[in-house]
This record gives C-alpha cells, structure tokens and sequence, in this order.
C-alpha cells in the first residue's frame, strides 16, 4: 500500500511538472491573497490601455487586445513557472505582426484577425514542440549585441509606424522606410492634426514624466485624462479619431481560417514570432529568477509560452509575448503568485461585461502615445555604447542588424540575426587565435611568446597552443598556422607538441588534415605529438585511427608532461629557472 502511494504521489509530481500553477495552488499561503488582489487590480489599470494599443498598432481592431490579454493571462497562471511573470500583447510583436496583416488583409478587419489568429497558432505550436523537445537552450544562440540590434531595430520600426498616428492622420506603405517617407511628405504638407497631436503628445509627456514614479499607472492615468478631455470637450468634432465602443462580451471559440496563398507568410511570421517572443521572455524570466532567488525552467517556460499563444490564437486574439513594462508593475504592487495574473484577466473580462461604453472616446493618438513609450523603452543605447568600446566589431554587427530590421522588414530582420550569429561563430572559429608557448621566469608553466617577448623557447621543441575546435572550416588554417611555426622556430624543431586542452571537437575533415601534417613533419623528421586532449575528443581520433598511427604514447597529459618526455629523449642544453639552487 504504501509503495502504491508513493507510486501515485511521483505521478502526481511528474503531472504537476508541466502545471506549475497547479502546483503552487496546492501550496498556496492564504496570507498572500490580499496581495494578489492589489497587485491584479493595480496591473488592470495598465492591461487595458496597452492592450488595445498594441492590437491597434498590429493593424487590428483595438477590442482584440483585451482578447489577447484575458485569455494568455489565464493559461499563463496553469502552465506558466514564473509566479509573477505577465504575458500579454508586445511592442516588438507589432510590426512582426503588421508586416504580415497589413499586405494581406487588405483592409479587413476580420481577415487580419484571422491572420493573426493563424499566426498565433504557429507560435503556439513551435514554441510547445520546442519545449518538449527541450530545446530552450536555442535563445543562446543570439549574442548580446545582435540581440540589442534586434530589439533597436524594432524600436525604429515601431515608432514609425505610430508617428503618423500621433500626428493624427494616416500615410500608406508597408515598409518603414516607406511609412516613414509618406510621414515627413504628411507633415510637410500640412496634414498634421493639432487638436490630435495636442493630445498625443499630452499623453506621451506624462507617462514620460510619470515612469519617474514606478508606483503610479503612468499610462492610464495619461490615457484617462486623454480620454476624458476628448469626450468633455467634443475633440471629435475636430478630427481626433477615437476607438468608439468596445463589442460588449467575452472572446468567443473561433478557428483563425486563412487561404493557402497566405500560408508561407503566416508560417514565416509565426516562426518569427516565436523566436522573438521566446528570447525576450527567457531573459526576462532569467532576470526575475535570479532577483527572487528561484531557478525558472526555460523548457517549461517555451512550453507555458506556446499554451498561451496557442489559446489566445483560438480566441480571437493575436501573438503575445512577456511584458517588460507590466511584470514590473505586478511585482511593485506586491504579486506573490500566478493568481495576480488571473485577477488582473476578469477585471479585464469585468470591464467587456459590464462597461465596454467607458473607452469609447479614447483617442488614437493617446494608444500611439502608449506604444511610443513603450517602443522608446525598447532602445539598447547605454549597453551599446560599452560594447562599443570594448569591441567595436561586435558593436557594428549590432548595427547592421538593427539596419537590417529597418530596411527589409521585422520577419526578415530575424533571418539577418541568425545570419549574423551563425557568421559571428563561424569567424571566431575560422580564424581562432594560437599561441606558441615558450617558459618566462617567475611564471609557472607555458605562456604566449609573443605576449611574453623574454620567454624561453626548449631547442628542438615547438609548443603550440590551438584556441578552437578543429574542423572543416579552420583546419588547412591550423596546417600552415602549425608548418610557419615551424618554419619560423629559432631552432629547427624534433618534436612539435599541440596544446590541445581548447580544443573540443575534431571532424572528418580536421582529422584527415591530422594525417597529411603528420606525413610532411614526419619527412622533415619531426614527431607530431598533443598535450592536454579532452577525452571525448581523443575518443574521436581513436575512431579515425589517429591514436594508432601517431602513437599513444605521443598524447602526453600535460604540457609539462611532453617536455619532460622530450628532454628524456633527447640530448638538449636546457636549465630551467625552477631548477636553480640559490
């Protein structure tokens, strides 16, 4: 009996693994409710202006933003492992989204929500496959520098796309660059609205003002104020678009239905979206793990990710992402677990019940002031700078990444990303620094001989230090990099020894080059031998039958251990300052 109840309790575990919501509900304290309240209802306060912000900036009706945070909020507090973590519409998803909406919606509303809809689903999809099969480690792929190129140039893309809403008109283009072409004609040309731009920019200056003040929702009370001059002062009358009232109800079941024409944008988009949404909720999720002292898993969090935009795409919403302006807010007004998330998803839902009517004057150019704001938060320039002066390349490859997004789009912008991060690796390790190692008095073992002009060389021994893996691409690389040492020794080498503890693979290619080396130092009678080789890589040259034809006793231990050797073997004028008596 009672190995059956630990049987069922390590189900029970294993079960509650993927629900840790769940989990933490078994547990929960009573006397953290009252702080989950607060915390819920002091985060509403910013779930709905930014929502229906964002779903307007991604070329959808505004009501499908409170969708898209009812809905991922609630399967967030089931799956999610993170017990304050908010997951909601995103700025850096707008233009991944509107860049597929725009083009082939054609103005429908209903077929832009089905797009973003299919997208959603997408994500949803990659991103739960992708936990399943564990494959959280992938967002580390993407270096600092190009992330922060990424995410900069999205912020550009971002506020050209609301300037000319701030401004209080509209201007055609599917690009930035067009968008932001048609902008400055519109300004130029007098289109500006300054009753709407009045109100926006109001709006914009305070919840600038206001972030000053953590505590305070800067954005709704901008929003709020913004609203109640439009609808107390007939500001319509003017000019100033307003969102009108909001559909009364809850979002309803409804598959996303696209035609085949629209199938490789949407798929290229929810990739995309995925891949963007879950990079920036790692980090996030990472950044609160460590401040709170908890280890959050990334698997799990791809997982809880995919739930939520998989339910949010069959419920009339459109892809979310983590929220880094109302995690923050959450966790000032003191959220303990996943409830506050759920409390601030009915008030919202409370609010589409009983009084859709209240946001029917709110003006566009006030959302537009809220993703302004947002995207300006968006922009890595400090961070930058430092990367800049400690390595400038890396700082120029951010801004080409950053370029890109600007120039060919958000979805394409990501294929630039990973194309620099797959040429950034693949350079460090094609041209990877070596060393040759000679001895320098007062320092333990081999050091670099020309960081270290005054160090010793053994005569007849040349010390190699290899920085890399070897492989196809460095291998004829490490050939001449290994012969004009050779060449340039200050003595003709007997035995060249390879450092090789930095190397952590060797292939096919790398290993056949080990072969022709070998043949040619053996013709001029030099013994080609390694020093420090790990063991899975030595694994790999007994299978390519390396160990064999250099010998076994040619793979030395350490560097110390080949030298002894050497001078064991061979008869060399050699007095180490470790040797001398005083």
């Amino acid at each position: 009996m009672a190995s059956e109840a630990r049987h069922a309790s390590a189900e029970a575990r294993g079960a509650l693994r993927w629900l840790p919501g769940l989990a933490t509900l078994r547990h929960y304290d009573p006397a953290w409710l009252r702080n989950d309240l607060v915390a819920g209802l002091v985060m509403t306060a910013m779930l709905v202006p930014v929502g229906i912000a964002y779903a307007v900036a991604s070329g959808l009706p505004g009501i499908h933003g409170l969708y898209a945070t009812i809905v991922p909020l609630l399967v967030y507090a089931v799956f999610g492992p993170s017990r304050i973590f908010v997951l909601g519409p995103d700025s850096a998803l707008a233009s991944l989204i509107l860049a597929v909406v725009l083009p082939l919606a054609a103005g429908d509303p209903a077929r832009a929500v089905a797009l973003a809809g299919a997208m959603a689903l997408v994500s949803g999809l990659i991103c739960i496959g992708a936990g399943l099969l564990r494959l959280g480690f992938l967002t580390e792929l993407l270096s600092k520098p190009i992330r922060y190129g990424y995410m900069n140039g999205i912020a550009i893309t971002v506020l050209i796309s609301q300037l000319p809403k701030l401004f209080g008109f509209s201007v055609p283009g599917d690009d930035p660059l067009q968008s932001l072409w048609a902008f400055v004609r519109g300004v130029a040309d007098g289109r500006t609205n300054a009753v709407a731009f009045a109100v926006g920019g109001a709006a914009l200056l305070a919840i600038l003002l206001l972030k000053r003040y953590p505590r305070l929702p800067g954005m709704l009370l901008a929003v709020a104020a913004a609203t109640i001059a439009v609808g107390t002062l007939g500001l319509e009358a003017h000019g100033v678009g307003v969102l009108s009232s909001l559909p009364e109800g809850l979002p309803a079941f409804a598959l996303p239905w696209i035609g085949v024409d629209d199938l490789v944008p949407v798929l290229a988009g929810g990739a995309a979206v995925a891949l963007v949404s879950f990079a920036d909720t790692s980090v996030l999720s990472r950044s609160y793990a460590a401040r709170t002292g908890t280890r959050v898993d990334p698997n799990q969090e791809m997982v809880a990710l995919g739930a939520a935009n998989l339910a949010t795409g069959l419920f009339q919403g459109f892809p979310i992402s983590s929220s880094a302006s109302r995690t923050p807010v959450a966790e000032a007004a003191g959220a303990r677990t996943q409830l506050t998330g759920v409390v601030g998803a009915l008030a919202v839902a409370a609010l589409l019940l009983f009084a859709p009517g209240l946001l029917r004057h709110l003006p566009y150019a006030a959302l537009a002031a809220v993703v302004i704001a947002s995207a300006l938060g968006l922009f890595e320039i400090a961070d930058l700078r430092r990367i800049y002066r400690v390595q400038r390349w890396e700082a120029w490859l951010s801004i080409v990444c950053a370029a890109g997004v600007v120039l060919f789009g958000a979805i394409a912008g990501i294929g630039v990303a990973v194309l620099l991060a797959l040429i950034e690796f693949v350079w460090d390790a094609w041209r990877p620094y070596s060393a040759v190692l000679g001895r320098v008095r007062g320092l333990k073992g081999y050091h670099d001989v020309e960081r270290h002009p005054e160090g010793r060389q053994i005569p007849g021994l040349l010390l190699l230090r290899w920085d890399a893996p070897l492989f196809f691409a460095n291998a004829e690389w490490f050939r001449e990099r290994v012969l004009g040492a050779v060449a340039q020794a200050p003595s003709p080498p007997r035995w060249v020894v390879v450092a090789a503890e930095p190397v952590t693979s060797v292939d096919v290619t790398a290993a056949d080059m080990l072969v022709e080396l070998d043949e040619a130092l053996f013709a001029a009678g030099i013994e080609l031998s390694f020093a420090e080789m790990k063991g899975p890589v030595k694994d790999k040259l007994k299978r390519f039958g390396l160990f064999t034809r250099i010998g076994e006793s040619f793979f030395f231990p350490t560097v110390g251990a080949a030298v002894s050797s050497y001078l064991e073997s061979h008869a060399v004028e050699w007095q180490d300052w470790e040797d001398e008596h005083p």
